[in-house]
C-alpha cells in the first residue's frame, strides 16, 4: 500500500479511497495520513470494531456497508463520481500489485532460492499476483531460472470461489454465494484478480484449497502458541491447508514451505 499511496501523490492525488474488509483499509489509512492526503473507506458494517476503529484513529472517514466488500466496493465508486479520488480499490490502479512484488523478491534474499511452495490466504489476491509477476522479473534479470515455486491458493469453505473455480477448471471465478467467513481477509466473494491468480495457480503446478471454516480459528491459535507471532485466522487456514496437502503427499517432508500471515489476531478480536 506504500508505493500506491507514494505514486498516488506524485500523480496529484488529493484524497484516496478504497473499500477493505481490513487490513488494507488499515494500511491506507496509515499511510495516507502520513502522505497527508484525506482517505474514505467503505467496509462491511460486520466488520470488527477493531479494523474501524484503528482507520478512523487515522483520521480516514470510514462508512459502514450494508452486505459485503463487494457492496463496500460499489459504494466507493459513487464517492468517487461524487466528491472526486483517487481509487485504490484492488486492481484498479498498478500500484499496489508493485508493491506486492516485494514479497517475491524478499522470499529469494531470505533464503538465497526460491521456495518450492507457497501457500496464500487469499481474497483480492494481490500478493499473489505480486509474486508471481516478480519471479518473472527475476529470471529477465536473471538472478533466477525458470524454477518457480508451487503456489496454492488458501480459502474457506465459507467463501472459496478461486477453489471452486480452480477444481472446475475455469478461467474466472464467479460469485460465491452468500459469503461467510471469520477471517475477514478471506472474505472476498468476487475477486478482480481472479484471471491472474487462476493462471499463476496452473502455470505454476499448484493448487487450491478450501479448508473447514470451523477449524480455522483453533489453527490460527495453534500458530500463536507455538511461533509466537501476532496469527490471524487467515495463517490458521493456511496451517491447515500446509497439514492437509502435506497428508495427501503434494507435499514433501523435505521441501521449503512458506506460508503467508496476512492478517494479525488483534483485527479479530
Amino acid at each position: 500500500m506504500a508505493v500506491a499511496v507514494t505514486m498516488a501523490s506524485q500523480n496529484g492525488a488529493k484524497s484516496l479511497a478504497a473499500p477493505t474488509a481490513g487490513n488494507a483499509g488499515a494500511a491506507l489509512s496509515a499511510y495516507g495520513a502520513r502522505a497527508g492526503l484525506p482517505v474514505f473507506i467503505a467496509m462491511p458494517q460486520d466488520t470488527p470494531k477493531s479494523i474501524v476503529d484503528e482507520c478512523r484513529s487515522y483520521g480516514a472517514e470510514v462508512e459502514l456497508v450494508a452486505g459485503l466488500i463487494t457492496d463496500a466496493g460499489k459504494r466507493v465508486q459513487q464517492y468517487i463520481a461524487a466528491n472526486g479520488g483517487f481509487d485504490l480499490s484492488t486492481l484498479k490502479e498498478p500500484y499496489r500489485v508493485e508493491g506486492k512484488k516485494i514479497m517475491g523478491y524478499e522470499l529469494l534474499e531470505d533464503l538465497g532460492r526460491l521456495p518450492d511452495v507457497i501457500l496464500y490466504p487469499t481474497g483480492g489476491g494481490t500478493g499473489l499476483i505480486g509474486m508471481w509477476k516478480a519471479f518473472s522479473e527475476m529470471q529477465r534479470l536473471g538472478w533466477i531460472g525458470s524454477e518457480r515455486p508451487r503456489m496454492y491458493s488458501v480459502q474457506s469453505s465459507g467463501c472459496a470461489p478461486i477453489v471452486r473455480a480452480f477444481e472446475q477448471q475455469l478461467d474466472r471465478a464467479p460469485e460465491w454465494e452468500n459469503a461467510q467467513t471469520s477471517a475477514w481477509g478471506l472474505r472476498v466473494p468476487r475477486a478482480i484478480g481472479d484471471r491472474l491468480m487462476l493462471r499463476a495457480l496452473r502455470e505454476s503446478n499448484g493448487g487450491a484449497v478450501a479448508v473447514d471454516e470451523r477449524s480455522i480459528e483453533k489453527a490460527a491459535s495453534e500458530v500463536r502458541k507455538h511461533e509466537g507471532i501476532d496469527a490471524g485466522p487467515e495463517a490458521g487456514a493456511a496451517f491447515l491447508a500446509l497439514r492437509r496437502l502435506i497428508e495427501k503427499g503434494e507435499i514433501g517432508e523435505n521441501e521449503i514451505v512458506v506460508l503467508f500471515n496476512t492478517g494479525g489476531n488483534k483485527y479479530h478480536s
